[in-house]
């Protein structure tokens, strides 16, 4: 993580209290959010259990959620119109091993440190040799059983890899151009592996699909493959396994892939307004059947736990989820045409 995000607070600085996602109390935000709009803030002491990366919004000074707020597709800040890029949110850098990813259960969603059993978790096979993290609005669906596997996702966020030249620091994020996507299967879930390229890497106007990246960067997916498939050893667990023959799919089918989290994503947040709006009409008879057995967990937001938008939320990303689709759509089309 760049230092300057570090030193944006004291070590000492307490968590964020919760709060209201998009703009507060202060309504809904003016514009639509690109990666120009944000800046990791660090809050608490580095390397301890407390220790949390938010999305800083610079113009209106307030935090955003890295996974609902922030739409998939980059959009340009003079026409408001999709750049045809994707929005890449950096967890763990290139070239480092500290276990970051995004909190899916806790408010504002900020990127911490996965720990296990009150241990803070590094890769114990060493620095991954790629940027890695994860598209917004995307969510690999346990419930959908994807026809060319045979298995649900796995709940969280879409995984991307990075393969540019440069290190991106936690919390950053950046314009990716989707290559090709690879699926892991991980103690029985789709685990699936987006590869896409930093718009502005040296490489990035040569490298178009997922042959291109064999062509030119050889050896560049087979490392990729054998560092998912040998970094659990190290923890005593069994190497992990493939679907799909162990092949990376190429641009058409990742953006098909993409297409299918970001709908089960806006499906989610539905889910929970939904499931919010008959909780509050069902209060008064919970509180009549107090001797009662305790009512079971809603599927969404209790059954995953997980921190999503609730029905003010919603009516904000609604304009911008619709521009998602429509630009993930044109791209799938472009390329398969291309393809």
């Amino acid at each position: 993580v760049s230092t300057s995000a570090a030193a944006l607070l004291s070590p000492q600085a307490p968590l964020l209290a919760p709060m209201a996602l998009r703009g507060g109390t202060d309504g809904p935000m003016k514009r639509v959010l690109s990666h120009e709009d944000l800046e990791p803030e660090l809050h608490g002491q580095s390397d301890t259990l407390d220790a949390r990366f938010f999305a800083k919004d610079k113009d209106a000074a307030e935090h955003r959620s890295l996974w609902h707020d922030l739409p998939l597709f980059e959009v340009d800040s003079q026409t408001q119109k999709p750049t045809g890029a994707m929005q890449f949110v950096c967890e763990i850098p290139k070239w480092t091993r500290k276990k970051y990813e995004i909190a899916t259960k806790e408010p504002l969603n900020p990127i911490k440190q996965d720990e296990k059993k009150g241990q803070l978790r590094s890769f114990k096979k060493g620095d991954i040799y790629f940027n890695y993290g994860c598209f917004p609005r995307t969510w690999e669906d346990p419930d959908f059983i994807h026809p060319d596997v045979g298995v649900g996702g796995d709940n969280d966020p879409l995984d991307v890899c990075e393969i540019g030249l440069r290190q991106i620091g936690t919390g950053r994020v950046r314009p990716v151009k989707v290559l090709g996507v690879l699926c892991m299967v991980d103690e029985g879930e789709a685990d699936w592996k987006i590869i896409a390229i930093d718009r502005e890497d040296a490489w990035a106007d040569q490298l178009h699909d997922i042959d291109d990246v064999e062509k030119l960067l050889p050896g560049t997916l087979d490392t990729i493959r054998e560092w998912f498939r040998t970094y659990k050893i190290p923890d005593g667990k069994p190497a992990n396994e493939f679907a799909l023959g162990e092949k990376f799919m190429d641009r058409a089918y990742a953006l098909s892939v993409v297409h299918e989290t970001h709908r089960a994503w806006a499906r989610l947040v539905r889910s929970n307004v939904e499931e919010s709006a008959n909780a509050a009409k069902d209060e008064p008879k919970e509180e009549a059947k107090k001797d009662d057995k305790a009512a079971p967990k809603k599927k969404f937001t209790l059954k995953r736990n997980l921190s999503v938008p609730a029905m003010d939320a919603l009516r904000q990303v609604e304009t911008s989820m619709v521009s998602d689709e429509k630009a993930l759509t044109d791209a799938l089309n472009k390329a398969k045409i291309d393809g």
